[in-house]
């Protein structure tokens, strides 16, 4: 229901209920089926798996086999599409390196498309965006990733490594302006943490206004566009300093 699935909830098990209200999508004209299977499966198809829990990367690997039968494909923030076209036949990263603003704003696009139906989703979509430009900046830089890889440490090995104006007379202010910056992406991952979809909802969760989960978007996407100007605006990595 709050992938946008239409009606009230099937009868039976909890396999029979999924089924059968996946197939209502797809027989709803106005429903975009791939849409909602996007969102069904975005909180555990976008886990990291790793060590502790390596039945996630063998569930996630039998969900992208399936989805392939059928000619589809899983992309990171919920996005299912037909295979080797536009937005599915590339990752995000690859948008990223690329400097393929286009790209990376259609995926801004689509976390504000789901500010009304649902606040918490488009905070959890926008800084998994920001985790995402950040990893692959510093994994294409060669920089030590932290070893705590959520969106703070991550934006700070990156903010190093960006440089700032060599004109002294500009330096300060802009310090100040990266330092809302970084104020930006603590909140907007306190959010996540707290209310965005990524970690569980509980039964009640925190009520978020569509106008501080748009304020949230905004200052995401501001931040993930300078990071790409600064870094495809030179030839080279040393020419950012």
């Amino acid at each position: 229901m709050e992938s946008g699935a239409p009606g009230d909830v099937p009868v039976g098990n909890c396999e029979t209920k999924c089924s059968l209200w996946l197939k209502r999508c797809n027989e709803d004209p106005s429903v975009d089926a791939l849409v909602v299977l996007g969102q069904v499966i975005q909180k555990y198809m976008d886990q990291e798996p790793n060590d502790w829990r390596p039945e996630i990367a063998i569930g996630q690997k039998r969900i992208r086999e399936s989805l392939a039968k059928n000619q589809l494909t899983y992309q990171l923030n919920g996005y299912v599409g037909l295979a080797g076209v536009s937005l599915a036949a590339r990752t995000l990263a690859d948008f990223l390196r690329a400097g393929d603003f286009a790209s990376v704003e259609a995926e801004f696009e689509r976390a504000i498309g789901q500010l009304e139906r649902d606040p918490h989703a488009a905070i959890t979509a926008a800084c998994s965006i920001i985790e995402a430009t950040c990893k692959t900046y510093i994994e294409t830089f060669a920089l030590d990733m932290p070893t705590n890889q959520t969106v703070t440490p991550l934006w700070r090995t990156v903010q190093s490594h960006l440089g700032l104006n060599l004109d002294p007379t500009l330096r300060d202010d802009q310090k100040r302006i990266l330092q809302g910056l970084a104020s930006i992406v603590d909140g907007v991952g306190a959010y996540r943490t707290y209310i965005g979809s990524a970690h569980g909802r509980g039964v009640r969760p925190p009520s978020l206004a569509v106008s501080e989960a748009r304020l949230a978007v905004n200052a995401s996407h501001s931040l993930v566009i300078f990071i790409m100007e600064r870094w495809h605006s030179a030839q080279t990595p040393n020419h950012l300093f």
